[in-house]
């Protein structure tokens, strides 16, 4: 027997609970259950100012990176709009149906000033670390370094070879964010100035890919 047709009706109220929608194995439940971000409010309190309106919550933001990095959503204006639509996501990020997600700008505006700034993404991964050595996870020992090979941003199209490319003639003030940041440490021991290397060109949007001299690189820590 043909049933009726389906149609759409608006109620007056809904009882609904994201806890039940989302599945006991997913991978966030997994993550969820040793993020510990209790810490970082305390950590952030002298970057932000003491009037004004209330800023964005730290922990949601680092939430929703966690998601974007979990699962591998580049794009942060992709990812805001996946946490508005994917009640898993909504759920990790402490976000109810009715809750905004914050604008994809926020991500920007707090990744280059105050979570650069105040050091915060060390100060997560330090107390990381120091969590799986008191749980037996890791002994703290030891220290190994592997290396994936990705695609960089860099574009050679918009790049400059090594003969035309001379730091000192930049005027960081006209350059890109890319190139001054690069310029601002070109000196430190742990970047440019610890190989002898010289790249064979230069790009523009990710002048750091000159370091091994090709347009893929990466290295991973653990």
């Amino acid at each position: 027997m043909l049933g009726p047709k389906q149609e759409a009706q608006g109620a007056l109220f809904y009882e609904f609970s994201i806890e039940d929608h989302v599945p006991q194995d997913h991978l966030l439940r997994s993550i969820d259950r040793f993020v510990d971000l209790s810490g970082i409010r305390q950590h952030l309190a002298p970057f932000y100012s003491n009037t004004g309106r209330p800023s964005i919550d730290p922990e949601l933001l680092l939430r929703m990176l966690l998601v974007g990095y979990c699962l591998g959503i580049r794009s942060e204006r992709r990812l805001c709009e996946e946490v508005h639509l994917n009640l898993a996501y909504r759920w990790f990020c402490r976000l109810d149906l009715t809750d905004r997600v914050p604008d994809h700008s926020t991500f920007s505006k707090n990744r280059h000033g105050r979570f650069r700034d105040s050091d915060l993404l060390r100060h997560l991964f330090e107390t990381t670390v120091a969590r799986c050595i008191a749980e037996g996870l890791v002994s703290g020992q030891r220290f190994a370094a592997d290396a994936s090979l990705i695609e960089a941003d860099a574009n050679k199209q918009n790049s400059t070879a090594k003969e035309d490319w001379h730091p000192t003639s930049i005027n960081p003030e006209d350059a890109p964010r890319a190139v001054r940041e690069y310029l601002e440490v070109l000196d430190a021991a742990a970047f440019g100035a610890a190989s002898e290397v010289e790249p064979k060109f230069t790009s523009h949007s990710d002048p750091a890919s000159q370091c091994l001299s090709a347009d893929c690189y990466a290295i991973a820590c653990r």
